[in-house]
């Protein structure tokens, strides 16, 4: 007999509460292998929600960002390649990539915190509603000093700057010429190298 799933009546809902979970539940669901090797899950302010599938236009243009990043960072960043940054307490977001503060121990004992991430990038194919409204809102409310849209269908890439907590204060939309970070200068990302050729 075929079983059919259906929403529960509003009345079934109604008082009831939702828990979120911390970063510290999350880590024990880990540990006690409730995700399998494959599942790409995110903890979103204490939800859980499913990565995207990673396509060839996505991966080819985080592989150049990094690639600039890290060349451009040598001695003076880490760059952090969808790998998680800890937001407390119920956030562990992987943003596409991350260039992170120096420090000592290569961020093997902790994950990075907000303070310690001077750039976000989020590349976006088919979730650049989710990442625009949602994630980005997010690295800005929590202090994150500059984060960058990377919108693969349309060539473009928003700029946010001005972190407060409702997100971030400016926004430039960049179609054409360069982008460069507050934290590396002297690096200038052209729109058609971030993107190849048109």
């Amino acid at each position: 007999m075929a079983h059919r799933f259906v929403d529960p009546p509003v009345h079934a809902t109604e008082g009831a509460s939702r828990r979120r979970l911390t970063v510290s539940d999350y880590h024990r669901m880990g540990d006690a292998g409730i995700f399998g090797e494959d599942d790409r899950v995110e903890l979103i302010d204490g939800e859980l929600y499913a990565m995207a599938p990673i396509g060839s236009r996505h991966a080819g243009t985080v592989a150049t960002l990094s690639r600039r990043l890290t060349l451009c960072a040598a001695e003076h960043g880490i760059v952090f390649v969808q790998s998680p940054i800890l937001i407390p307490d119920f956030s562990e977001p992987q943003p596409d990539l991350a260039l992170l503060a120096p420090r000592p121990d290569g961020y093997r004992n902790a994950l990075p915190l907000p303070f310690e991430v001077k750039l976000v990038i989020e590349v976006a194919e088919s979730t650049v509603r989710w990442d625009r409204d949602v994630k980005i809102a997010m690295y800005g409310s929590h202090g994150i000093v500059e984060a960058w849209l990377v919108e693969i269908p349309r060539r473009t890439v928003t700029v946010y700057r001005d972190p407060n907590p409702q997100g971030y204060r400016s926004s430039t939309e960049v179609a054409q010429g360069t982008v460069n970070p507050l934290c590396l200068p002297q690096l200038e990302l052209g729109i058609d190298e971030i993107f190849g050729p048109a």
